[in-house]
């Protein structure tokens, strides 16, 4: 919806407010570190199990899975300055033990860690 003034010089009003489904739940930023979950209570009853902290991440190699520790966050493709504070989003280039893995799920929907190794 536009905000501001219409070019007559008129209010925009609003239809109606916002349903509770509609409106954003905390942001959630993952950090390196020791392990941190927390649970959600969803729609339907269901559980949505989410990290605040992480510490590992599974890592799909040639050879099978594998569990890395994760050193530092070298990238962000979303945003830079959320690499600078180590910030785990989808996408995001990580340093671990086995080189440099690429984040392929969502750690602020999800509670595990899945990643690529990058060349």
């Amino acid at each position: 919806m536009k905000t501001g003034r219409k070019i007559s010089g008129g209010r925009y009003i609003k239809a109606r407010k916002k349903k509770l489904n509609e409106i954003p739940g905390q942001k959630r930023i993952i950090k390196i570190g020791d392990e941190k979950r927390k649970t959600k209570r969803t729609r339907g009853g269901k559980k949505k199990v989410f990290f605040l902290k992480v510490k590992f991440v599974n890592v799909q190699t040639n050879k099978g899975a594998k569990k890395a520790e994760i050193k530092k966050v070298l990238e962000t493709p979303s945003n830079r300055f959320l690499a600078r504070q180590n910030v785990l989003t989808k996408g995001a280039i990580v340093e671990t033990d086995i080189g440099k893995v690429r984040i392929t799920n969502r750690p602020s929907q999800e509670g595990v860690i899945n990643g690529i190794l990058v060349e």
